[in-house]
């Protein structure tokens, strides 16, 4: 496999979970070629913690997940911007990635397609799109969320890296009773369509949003 060759790379995930879910096994192979990877989840969803467990457990998880990905605990953080109420919050959500993008100066940033059609998932994308204006962005790709899907990159895994973000996504043991798109099944079916379409055994796909060529 080539190398990806990107020095700084910003993976912003609207909630804790969804670039383990969309792209960990992207996030994984980074990292083993070199990259240094930041990660940071806008929502910490307390209200998707079910009532038994501690509120701060999908944040606890989050980490977890990460670490299992390869990214250590001082490189990912969890913010308090409330679930599904993104779009109100859309100029704090600016502020924020303006803030990111001074602190870490990326040369790639993951964020959510911009056919996603999840609420919290669009305001990512759209306010990445101008906090990062000279920036390569990648929209990952969250089929359930997507009715028109927009897939024009797509990145080899192999069984090494699969099994990293298998690893991850079953840290999120509170969220395993939703079955679906943590289903270890779903995954790598996904995997394997997207490998296929390229020849490939394994990959993961994304929209190229926008690619600076230095």
């Amino acid at each position: 496999m080539n190398k990806l060759n990107f020095s700084k790379v910003l993976a912003l995930s609207p909630h804790t979970d969804d670039v383990e879910i969309a792209c960990g096994g992207t996030i994984a192979r980074l990292l083993r070629d070199g990259s240094m990877v930041k990660s940071v989840a806008f929502s910490g969803c307390e209200e998707s913690v079910p009532p038994e467990l501690p509120p701060s457990t999908l944040r606890e998880e989050f980490v977890a997940a990460h670490k299992e990905l390869g990214v250590g605990s001082d490189d990912c953080r969890v913010l308090d911007f409330k679930v599904r109420h993104f779009p109100r919050l859309r100029q704090e959500i600016l502020e924020e990635m303006v803030s990111l993008n001074r602190k870490h100066q990326p040369d790639l940033v993951l964020v959510p397609s911009s056919m996603d059609t999840h609420q919290d998932h669009f305001t990512i994308a759209e306010e990445a799109f101008r906090a990062f204006k000279k920036t390569t962005i990648w929209g990952y790709d969250c089929p359930w969320n997507q009715q028109y899907p927009r897939l024009n990159c797509f990145i080899k895994l192999d069984e090494e890296l699969m099994n990293k973000k298998l690893a991850a996504i079953a840290e999120y043991k509170s969220q395993q009773f939703r079955g679906g798109y943590v289903n270890e099944e779903f995954i790598r079916a996904l995997a394997l369509l997207r490998g296929g379409q390229i020849g490939e055994p394994l990959g993961e796909a994304f929209e190229i949003v926008r690619y600076m060529h230095r």
